[in-house]
């Protein structure tokens, strides 16, 4: 047996960040080193961020890039390392990942496949590198070579596939294959949607299997630039089965999973495979060669662990909870904000966004531990306050510490919810808020802003030079009083240092069923990626069974037990948000089929009537035409929404997923046909 220890990395790295992204890449380093690792993988991009959009750009960026590259050179004596960054080459930039092995640089490989779809705008800034293709490098006044290349280090034979390069059909491993590779490495950077993850799993499971080599994959991890999340899930494969599987989710900023890889079973797996071909042409031109001296490896087991959680049939909702949860966690900490504030109206959507909020605390927590999650936050937050004169910084030795607070503790000083009622709210809602808060273990506020509200009914009605009423002035009575909320929670939270949630869903946005200014007002729309109908059905799991290591909410059944309703309208109006609009799984079917799948109109009628059959022809088709009418008017407002996170292919977003014009044509021709089809059955 010729054994070899490799390990991936997965490193919570910010865009541009550069010293807490070098101090990332050598703490995975000196991990690497403790556990007798020879090759490692690090992230995709790791050096700069992958995130850095057009700061891409930028020429300080690229030589910034290079300084640190050749900072970190010296950690890597003994060790086979991959960093990635941006190079430029020729007047055109590429994303590469450098193998360095000993404190020097072999060379760069190039990625051949850019990820331009969905969240990714890869082809804005990188060329692909062309197939076969090799060309020389100028770094810091050295050659290196640069390219489809790969490398013979100590006579392993090492290749990459660098993200995409392994999600298309044509993905560069056949090749190295062919030119004997033993082990392709894949820095990734990629981000988390529901279920993607057994994608990952199968191409690096299929990859090791097909290509008859050891697989080391290595990801991002948390909230890197704002939007996309990135889930970590460090994966290592040899010849068709899974040696190591890496946490998931994780509140580290790195994380190291390794695993012993027998490189004489991989090369005769090969052998044994009828339908290797191995390539003889000129398969060494692009093979990078330098001496390497293995340390000697006793053989350990390796076990593919999954988390409990990831095990039981609740996958999408732990998901869900875990990756917005890390996402609060990682935004609060990068914006440098002292906390969360969230109007919390005793509805579905502010009682969701508060469970994930105190989910981030309770997580971090569980992870960290008090004293290591105490210094991630607190030493920020009063780190600032210290600049401006105020306390001193959470001190870094034991000793001088004073108690840490615990997990209720910090979900009490980080997260503040305010119900703020009118004439127009109800027991129900006060009182469900309240439960909500106590028992998550928030700071809990009330303002009655009725007062404001009368106020501003009463220029509308001096301007008008009427009264203002119910019968002709519906919507703008309805809007004032969430507009009006938005300040004082503004305020609240520009005091407190804190960042103010929008609880917007998605399927609101969808047909603008929010008031801008109003429900909308915030800083971060955490749940703007997700439709109603599934948050009302995590909402019923958080209560009868919530997330693994945290466990029911009890207090979330006076919020499941309501229809939802935006409070707006007097009590004897019985407002609910289905009736305004249309059931909200319909709502989230009709989305779907006319915004991710393109449907028109007429098509997508078709489907809901026969996945909606208890609902009349006449009826389906009125919802159907509200849902296109309202998706067109209200581009503006989706254009408006805070940041959001990216969860699915169902996104919204228009600044990173779905792109629909403000002004169009409303669909009038399409919608015709629609009533056209209907009227003549």
């Amino acid at each position: 047996m010729q054994l070899l220890k490799v390990g991936a990395a997965v490193l919570n790295q910010t865009p541009l960040a550069w010293d807490s992204n070098k101090s990332h890449i050598l703490a995975a380093i000196r991990a690497a080193r403790e556990q007798r690792v020879s090759v490692l993988c690090l992230p995709e991009l790791c050096i700069s961020g992958y995130g850095c959009e057009d700061a891409f750009l930028s020429p300080a960026v690229q030589r910034m890039a290079l300084t640190l590259l050749g900072e970190i050179l010296p950690a890597t004596q003994g060790l086979v390392v991959s960093l990635g960054l941006p190079l430029l080459h020729n007047n055109a930039l590429y994303n590469t990942a450098c193998l360095v092995a000993d404190g020097r640089i072999l060379g760069f490989t190039a990625k051949r496949f850019l990820a331009g779809d969905g969240i990714h705008y890869e082809p804005r800034w990188f060329k692909p590198w062309p197939v076969g293709r090799r060309a020389s490098a100028i770094v810091q006044n050295q050659e290196y070579p640069l390219g489809d290349i790969y490398f013979d280090v100590g006579g392993i034979k090492i290749g990459f596939e660098i993200c995409e390069d392994a999600w298309v059909a044509n993905r560069p491993g056949s090749e190295l294959a062919r030119r004997g590779v033993d082990v392709i490495l894949n820095p990734s950077a990629s981000h988390f949607a529901f279920a993607k993850a057994e994608v990952r799993r199968r191409f690096v499971l299929e990859g090791s299997r097909a290509f008859a080599v050891s697989y080391v994959y290595a990801n991002l991890l948390g909230n890197e630039a704002g939007r996309a999340i990135y889930d970590g899930g460090a994966l290592i494969a040899t010849a068709g089965q899974l040696l190591a599987a890496g946490p998931r989710f994780s509140f580290a900023e790195v994380g190291l999973t390794t695993a012993l890889v027998d490189i004489d079973a991989t090369r005769m797996a090969r052998a044994r495979s009828g339908s290797f071909a191995p390539e003889f042409s000129d398969a060494e031109a692009n093979c990078i060669q330098s001496p390497f001296s293995y340390p000697t490896q006793e053989f350990e087991p390796t076990l593919d662990r999954h988390a409990a959680w990831e095990l039981g049939a609740s996958v999408k909702e732990e998901e869900f909870t875990r990756a917005i949860a890390l996402a609060l966690f990682d935004y609060l900490r990068k914006s440098r904000s002292r906390g969360f504030v969230v109007s919390l109206s005793g509805g579905a959507d502010s009682a969701a966004v508060s469970c994930l909020i105190a989910a981030a605390v309770q997580f971090g927590v569980a992870e960290l531990g008090l004293l290591e999650f105490a210094k991630r936050v607190e030493y920020i937050l009063q780190g600032d306050a210290a600049r401006e004169g105020g306390r001193a910084p959470f001190p870094h030795q034991a000793s001088e510490m004073e108690p840490v607070p615990d997990a209720r503790q910090w979900i009490h000083r980080l997260l503040t919810c305010v119900y703020q009622s009118t004439r127009n709210s109800g027991n129900v809602t006060r009182s469900a808020a309240r439960g909500v808060a106590e028992a998550l273990g928030t700071d809990f506020i009330e303002f009655d802003v009725d007062a404001l509200v009368q106020q501003y009914i009463a220029l509308g009605s001096q301007a008008e030079g009427r009264p203002l009423d119910w019968e002709t002035d519906d919507l703008a009575l309805q809007n004032i009083q969430a507009r009006v909320r938005a300040p004082s929670v503004w305020l609240l939270a520009n005091v407190r240092g804190a960042l103010l949630v929008a609880t917007s869903n998605r399927s609101e946005a969808a047909v603008g069923y929010a008031t801008m200014d109003g429900d909308t007002s915030g800083g971060i729309s955490p749940i703007a990626g997700i439709d109603k109908a599934f948050l009302r059905r995590w909402l019923a799991w958080y209560e009868a069974q919530g997330p693994e290591g945290i466990g029911p909410l009890v207090a979330l059944s006076a919020v499941n037990q309501q229809q939802p309703t935006a409070e707006l309208r007097p009590s004897a109006a019985g407002q609910t948000d289905e009736a305004d609009l249309m059931p909200y799984e319909l709502l989230d079917a009709i989305e779907r089929a006319a915004i991710r799948d393109k449907r028109s109109p007429l098509e997508v009628f078709k489907i809901v009537q026969v996945d909606f059959p208890q609902y009349s022809a006449a009826q389906l088709l009125a919802w159907v035409e509200r849902f296109f009418r309202l998706w067109c008017r209200n581009q503006w407002k989706r254009e408006r929404y805070a940041p959001s996170f990216h969860v699915d292919d169902e996104n919204l977003d228009p600044k990173t997923w779905c792109r629909f014009p403000i002004l169009s044509g409303g669909f009038e021709r399409e919608l015709a046909e629609l009533r056209a089809y209907v009227n003549k059955r």
